[in-house]
């Protein structure tokens, strides 16, 4: 009886369209893979994104909080004092403090990041440190923002030590805690008070950098960008350059992806103040 076969013709159709096939399964796997890669990067950056302007937009946002009727406040020194103090100083300048000059909001130079100093009345600083106080007892606070090996950091004073009334405790050294990783830029403007309406507020005439700024007390609302790359590397070619506000555009020249993030943030405690003294 006579066998039949496949002929070599036949054999190297097969052959082929089995390749042809394995290629297609291949790059469509390949490009899963790369999108996967993709949203998954984009689903973290801005979730961090979110995250650090959420919690910059908490801590600005009480900028000169003084309540001196507050059951909860420290009264071991003078509050009426301590609050005209604070609410002249919300916005720290360097010089401030004799113990620490350069503590202070400064506008980076040739393009680098800023960074942000502020006060306000709370029970902990920006790190979670009550700073020697009992649990949910108030004092004045003074956080630090800056940026240092591509992380968003932050640190806290007791204004009161900041000023020579009383010995520093429970602060850790003063040492920075990393709010987020990954931060390529960190940029800061300033809105000066304007009275030309008849709001029972004071708003925002115009936007300027740190040192631009003569007068602490004139600060209304604070303007924030960041800018945040992935944590891995996903072989992208970045085309697209950033602009963080004021600042000249930056061009990433890293295969990761990169997201801007802003935030206006307006300052109700200095808003009251600045209208009700028509600074």
């Amino acid at each position: 009886m006579r066998q039949t076969g496949f002929s070599l013709v036949e054999i190297m159709i097969s052959l082929a369209l089995g390749a042809m096939l394995s290629v297609t399964v291949i790059q469509v796997m390949v490009s899963q893979s790369v999108t996967d890669k993709l949203n998954r990067a984009l689903s973290s950056v801005l979730e961090n994104g979110r995250y650090a302007i959420v919690k910059l937009q908490h801590d600005i946002m009480l900028t000169g909080r003084y309540d001196t009727l507050s059951v909860q406040l420290d009264r071991s020194q003078d509050v009426v004092e301590e609050a005209v103090f604070l609410q002249h100083n919300a916005v720290i300048l360097p010089n401030t403090f004799a113990s620490r000059t350069a503590l202070g909001v400064t506008q980076g130079s040739h393009a680098s990041n800023d960074r942000l100093v502020i006060s306000k009345v709370d029970s902990r600083d920006c790190r979670g440190y009550s700073l020697g106080y009992a649990a949910g007892v108030e004092f004045p606070v003074v956080n630090e923002y800056f940026i240092q090996d591509r992380k968003l950091k932050c640190r806290g004073f007791d204004l009161r030590v900041l000023r020579g009334q009383q010995v520093a405790t429970g602060h850790n050294n003063h040492n920075a805690f990393t709010l987020l990783d990954h931060v390529e830029g960190f940029q800061v403007l300033y809105g000066l008070a304007n009275h030309a309406d008849d709001s029972g507020l004071a708003h925002p005439n115009r936007y300027v950098t740190a040192d631009n700024i003569t007068q602490a007390k004139r600060v209304v609302a604070i303007r924030v960008a960041l800018l945040i790359r992935s944590d891995d590397a996903i072989n992208i070619d970045n085309t697209r350059s950033f602009v963080l506000l004021n600042e000249p555009p930056v061009l990433p020249n890293t295969s990761h992806l990169y997201r801007q993030f802003e935030a206006t943030i307006m300052l109700r405690n200095m808003q009251y103040m600045t209208k009700r003294n028509q600074v």
